[in-house]
């Protein structure tokens, strides 16, 4: 087949790819000429093997550009149910799996655009047929299961590894151990499986009869296959290897970065290791740049609030504050703040531990302690390079405090995080930390505090009345006077990988410092008298902005209670 007519007989697929930023004009372009020298290959295969899309794009994009429904793991049978006259080489040559033969012979492709296979197998069988879409990894699982030892992907990866005793390991062993190909494709299979599964953290925990491998999605820790225990220090190497850390230091704790490209994504990853009882711990923190929404909206600011919110970060000066613990999407709401004000008329500077998103127009500051560059003495020097917008990692200290109060009573707008529980503690934790309140009342402008929730898969979330009893428990008639009031529950399907939840958003609540509040600040009033001021003049809670969402249909009654206390 011609290229021209491959390219044609492609070419809603490719539109489709292109339109969700899956796909650049230049890689299709490099797709083309790879053609040339690659005629035995199909365009989408090549796309995988480039590593320009993953293979979950290329069965959604076929499935939505084709109409064919897409297969999930759970209807591949066993057993082939093809007949003895379809050679397994073929169908694992061109990634086809026998679904049902009956009148007709159904069976699960990885490119429905491929002619020949259907041909094939109509040939081979002398039925019609009847395609539908599977994933490629999907497919190539089902067909070593059939026909296969019913091995997993981790069980083939180590049928090359000969894992040798934990005693015998010395640093040169490690290395070649790390090298091997098994190894190599070990991690990779795990890192692969975190981006596909759009997993933020990887854990690797070893223990004495086991190394447990667990994936943070959307905020909750799933455990997947994991290698074998005999492995441990060759993936523990691997990992330190490519993250150029000391593969001969494990009794200290390391810091390290991998950047790489995997499935069309540029990734940066953040690698920290700790020594434990049974070897080294690792968590990778994966950094997807081209996944990070810095879109209010998206992220959950809707409502009043929001409107609040964006009116003060419009201020020319003065500190706006987002509060949370780890992992409540601070960082995430910050750079969404700085990509809104980021205008050819504003000069930003920022300084960060680690900058983990870089943001076009921003000059952005590595904070790095062990040469002396810290928060504050880079705020010093910030603010003699004439800003307009500075932004801070977060308040750590008293030093710190005090400049970026010193740089707001000068005419800068300051962002800047905090480690407390609610809105009204940041004033107190600041207080805590020895800023005067005089201060603190005339250079605050709000404080946000934030959690993330699960938001619910719009595909499969399905819709259930409240009970009576909930309705009087949680005080729901306030949200809705009138009406049945429905919620939605989790139910599980191939685009949410069975889980019922897809992406995360925000919940919010946000104090505006107001004139009340400030003569509160300088009677030194308590977090909780500051809060209860803050909702008489109309601040909604975040507990109460959950709820709200969880009547929209955007997130479930259970998430909000797994993150919030009620106020």
């Amino acid at each position: 087949m011609e290229i021209a007519e491959k390219s044609e007989k492609y070419a809603a697929f490719l539109s489709l790819l292109k339109s969700k930023g899956k796909l650049s004009d230049n890689d299709l372009g490099k797709v083309r000429r790879m053609q040339k020298s690659a005629l035995d290959d199909s365009l989408p295969q090549l796309l995988i093997k480039l590593g320009l899309c993953s293979d979950s794009d290329i069965a959604v994009s076929f499935a939505e550009a084709s109409g064919i429904t897409r297969v999930s793991p759970e209807h591949y049978p066993p057993q082939s149910p093809l007949p003895d006259s379809v050679s397994q080489r073929f169908l694992k040559q061109y990634h086809a799996v026998g679904l049902a033969a009956d009148e007709q012979i159904q069976v699960a492709v990885m490119d429905p655009e491929d002619d020949y296979v259907t041909q094939a197998l109509q040939l081979a069988t002398g039925k019609p047929i009847k395609l539908q879409i599977g994933q490629l990894s999907e497919i190539d699982a089902a067909l070593e299961l059939q026909y296969g030892e019913g091995k997993s992907q981790m069980d083939k990866l180590l049928d090359n590894l000969n894992a040798e005793e934990e005693g015998s390991e010395d640093l040169e062993h490690l290395k070649d151990l790390a090298s091997e190909a098994p190894i190599i494709k070990m991690v990779n299979f795990i890192l692969q499986k975190a981006v596909e599964s759009r997993a933020s953290d990887v854990h690797i925990e070893p223990f004495e009869q086991s190394l447990k491998v667990r994936l943070r999605i959307d905020g909750v820790l799933q455990d997947i296959d994991s290698p074998p225990v005999a492995s441990t220090a060759a993936v523990l190497s691997r990992i330190k290897i490519m993250a150029k850390l000391n593969i001969a230091e494990r009794r200290l704790p390391q810091d390290g970065r991998i950047k790489l490209q995997m499935i069309g994504k540029e990734l940066d990853l953040r690698v920290s290791t700790i020594p434990t009882l049974h070897g080294e711990s690792v968590v990778i923190r994966l950094l997807d740049k081209e996944n990070a929404v810095l879109d209010f909206e998206t992220l959950g600011f809707v409502g009043k609030q929001a409107e609040r919110f964006m009116e003060v970060l419009a201020q020319p000066h003065g500190i706006l504050l987002i509060t949370g613990p780890t992992g409540s999407g601070k960082s995430t709401s910050l750079y969404a703040a700085l990509k809104t004000l980021n205008t050819s008329e504003r000069k930003i500077i920022t300084v960060e531990d680690p900058v983990e998103y870089q943001l076009e127009g921003i000059n952005q500051i590595q904070a790095k302690p062990q040469i002396g560059l810290t928060f504050a003495s880079a705020l010093r020097s910030i603010v003699r390079q004439d800003p307009d917008v500075i932004m801070i990692g977060e308040m750590r200290d008293l030093e710190t405090a005090k400049i970026a109060v010193q740089s707001a009573l000068t005419g800068h707008l300051v962002l800047s995080t905090l480690h407390t529980n609610d809105a009204a503690a940041g004033v107190t934790r600041l207080q805590d930390m020895g800023l005067e309140e005089y201060l603190l009342s005339s250079t605050i402008n709000g404080i946000l505090a934030q959690r993330l929730v699960r938001r619910l898969c719009p595909h499969c979330k399905q819709a259930h009345p409240a009970s009576d009893t909930l309705i009087e428990e949680i005080k729901l008639r306030q949200w809705q006077p009138t009406g049945q009031i429905l919620l939605h529950k989790p139910v599980g399907c191939p685009t949410c990988n069975g889980i019922g939840y897809k992406g995360r958003l925000a919940i919010i609540e946000f104090l505006t410092m107001t004139d009340t509040i400030r003569k509160q600040i300088m009677k030194h009033e308590e977090a909780f008298v500051i809060q209860q001021t803050a909702i008489q003049e109309g601040m909604q809670t975040m507990y109460e902005d959950g709820v709200g969402k969880a009547l929209q249909g955007i997130t479930t009654l259970e998430e909000v209670l797994r993150v919030t206390t009620e106020a």
